[in-house]
């Protein structure tokens, strides 16, 4: 009662002479003191170990006899002290009998909330002093002594593993027991620590009691809160002492350390295949036993994690229980709430230690390691290709199967990839959750709205590790290096040329059969794509319906000399180069100078004779990209601009531009000598030669020479009789 009457006068009369610290009695105050002196004045007659406080060693004594007198009626658990009893049984009962007096959480033991309060008054007084530093416990500071000692006095004698921390110890020894004392009432998995119990319990809850104080952030975890706040800070407290490189997470410095040593330790008995860590063996080892252990009690399907049958039994049931407290968006499956989230904070927490790349899906960081190592394990039987992934080598012996295990359960359609049959759905629903923060333009998938962001970006991740050119889109990168490699897969089985396409080959195939499978429901005009068949469809399309093409969407971007308006700020950028007559790319053998990267590159085909872009329906090549396009117009029948005048329709912009100067009477091109006009610069051209004498076409059998080619072609054929 006297204790109690002092938490109504809050008096605290005996004060420490060493650290100022108060308390409510002298014998507390006595026991303070021995945190100073170290003095421990109450000694076990059994082994001779010290105690500060007699309750200690009297709690100690039972480790000696064993005698556990103290027994919960409700469990059956065993105690050596009465005290131990009473802690135990507010495990059952809830009771937090001890309660904050700054923020008001509530603990069920007394040290647990003198402990709390320092996070509060930031009190560590434990102090090392050999480095300095202080702890709020003195089981902490033993405990980091041994980090300067490397005393490990804690042996395993099963595996003669040591370790500094008792706690360390019975948690290691569980591993080899199997034991998991802590069970989680909700779902019954079981947990080798107490912590990971109330980790685990989060996971249903949803709580997240870590909040950052800077972006306001929530976590479960206090570790995860400790590493995203480095985000902020951009610290990186772990250092690798072989080459200096600093990083934010202790796990990712460990594994950079395998980069140097090479260590594995984890091997494989069956094909010796070596592992960073425990957990990737494991599941490795199901790659040759084909264990499947789990099963799901609906349609009998197996797993060979319990994770992918938790997550494959969301598809029965169509249960999302995971929302995305940004934007709303539900999910099967934990993990992927969390990937999504990066969508929206854009962090990637998972960095290549080769070369420092980030990225958000650890994945993603896993296959991009390979571009480093070159190791490509999977191979295919048939063919003989080889990928850095199992599940791509799966994914590519569908190629020569045809398997398409994926079915649209709208529409029937199958797909030989789920990622594909994934995207497929959204043209059922029409959704389109992602938009882009530049420009508004919405995306059904979160891949689509990453490789937009790059048209505004100008990046160009993937590269090609022969020619060093760069490309948006990772396909886009897989096809130009067949352009290297010679690779074409898709072999036609009528005439036997091969494309690096499937699409290419199925196109090529109708040149065999005649096939046009895509029909126009008002002239019946057939086309072997639909999307030629779309654009067809705008010739008949009034203009006022007609859907909008890159050149009538919202033009944003101006030009401050003339005033034109563009719909990308690179187009703005070309277009000024008209204006300042800035050429800043140069050719290296000639010395000519573009606006353009791309007109330069082209140029060089000139030198070089190369013609990369081949015809796959005629095999015609085209050094350049813009006549390519054209030309296979020409296959197609497309032509996307139209009078708006006449409604007649060409393949290419500049004809339209030509034609419309015969509606409009307009004559641009004017003659310096005689001021007369043309519509064409081509008419003014020739017009000129009338002026200069000028004859540039000559005939090689009869040497005479004219200024325009159609007279210089008739002439030839005087020579040949055609």
């Amino acid at each position: 009662m006297t204790r109690h009457k002092y938490t109504h006068t809050g008096e605290k009369q005996y004060q420490c002479d060493i650290c100022g610290k108060s308390f409510y009695l002298s014998s507390t105050l006595t026991k303070h003191k021995r945190v100073h002196t170290g003095e421990k004045p109450y000694h076990c007659e059994n082994c001779g170990k010290s105690f500060s406080d007699r309750r200690q060693m009297t709690q100690h004594k039972y480790t000696h006899t064993g005698e556990k007198q103290y027994q919960c009626d409700i469990c059956g658990k065993s105690f050596s002290h009465a005290a131990g009893l009473t802690v135990h049984k507010r495990t059952h009962t809830g009771e937090k009998p001890y309660q904050c007096d700054i923020c008001g959480k509530s603990f069920a033991q007394r040290i647990t909330l003198t402990l709390h309060k320092c996070t509060h008054t930031g009190e560590k007084p434990y102090q090392c002093d050999i480095c300095a530093k202080s702890f709020i416990r003195r089981i902490y500071l033993t405990w980091h002594k041994h980090s300067h000692t490397g005393e490990k006095p804690y042996h395993c004698d099963i595996c003669g593993k040591s370790f500094s921390q008792r706690s360390s110890f019975t948690v290691h020894k569980r591993r080899h027991s199997g034991v998991k004392p802590y069970q989680c009432d909700i779902c019954g998995k079981s947990f080798s620590q107490r912590c990971d119990l109330t980790k685990h319990k989060r996971t249903h809850t949803g709580e997240k009691p870590y909040h950052c104080d800077i972006c306001g952030k929530s976590f479960s975890q206090r570790n995860s809160l400790a590493e995203h706040k480095r985000t902020h800070t951009g610290e990186k407290p772990y250092h690798c002492d072989i080459c200096g490189k600093s990083f934010s997470l202790s796990s990712n410095l460990t594994k950079h350390k395998s980069v140097h040593t090479g260590e594995k330790p984890y091997h494989c008995d069956i094909c010796n295949k070596s592992f960073l860590q425990g957990a990737h063996l494991t599941t490795h080892k199901l790659v040759h036993t084909g264990e499947k252990p789990y099963h799901c009690d609906i349609c009998g399907k197996s797993f060979s994690l319990k994770y992918n049958l938790n997550s494959h039994k969301y598809t029965h049931t169509g249960e999302k229980p995971y929302h995305c407290d940004i934007c709303g968006k539900s999910f099967s499956v934990s993990s992927n709430l969390t990937k999504h989230k990066r969508v929206h904070t854009g962090e990637k927490p998972y960095h290549c230690e080769n070369c420092g790349k980030s990225f958000s899906d650890r994945r993603q960081m896993t296959w991009h390691k390979y571009t480093h190592t070159g190791e490509k394990q999977y191979q295919c039987d048939i063919c003989g290709k080889s990928f850095y992934l199992s599940s791509n080598l799966t994914k590519h012996k569908r190629v020569h199967t045809g398997e398409k295990p994926y079915h649209c359960e709208n529409c029937g359609k199958s797909f030989s990839d789920r990622r594909q049959m994934t995207q497929h759905k959204y043209t059922h629903t029409g959704e389109k959750q992602y938009q882009c923060d530049i420009c508004g333009k919405s995306f059904s998938h979160a891949a689509g709205l990453t490789v937009h962001k790059r048209t505004h970006t100008g990046e160009k991740p993937y590269q090609c590790d022969i020619c060093g050119k760069s490309f948006a889109q990772r396909i886009t990168l897989t096809l130009h290096k067949c352009t290297h490699t010679g690779e074409k897969p898709y072999q036609c089985d009528i005439c036997g040329k091969s494309f690096t396409q499937r699409i290419t080959l199925t196109l090529h195939k109708c040149t065999h059969t005649g096939e046009k499978p895509y029909q126009c429901d008002i002239c019946a005009k057939s086309f072997i794509r639909r999307i030629y068949l779309t654009w067809h469809k705008h010739s008949h399309m009034n203009n006022s319906i007609r859907p909008k093409d890159p050149d009538t969407r919202e033009k944003q971007y101006f030009c401050d000399i003339c005033g034109k308006s563009f719909s990308r700020s690179w187009d703005v950028t070309k277009h000024k180069r008209t204006h300042t007559g800035e050429k800043p790319y140069h050719c290296d053998i000639c010395g000519k100078s573009f606006s353009l990267k791309n007109i330069l590159a082209e140029h060089k085909h000139t030198h070089t004779g190369e013609k990369p872009y081949h015809c796959d329906i005629c095999g015609k090549s085209f050094s350049q990209r813009s006549s390519f396009t054209v030309h296979k117009r020409r296959h197609s029948g497309v032509k996307p601009y139209q009078c708006d005048i006449c409604c007649k329709s060409f393949p290419q912009r500049c004809d339209l531009t030509k034609h419309k100067r015969t509606h409009t009477g307009e004559k641009p091109y004017h003659c310096e000598v005689c001021g007369k006009s043309f519509s064409q610069r081509t008419s003014l051209t020739k017009h000129k030669r009338t002026h200069t004498g000028d004859k540039p076409y000559h005939c090689d059998i009869c040497g005479k020479s004219f200024s325009q080619r159609s007279n210089f072609t008739n002439h030839k054929r005087t020579h040949t009789g055609e």
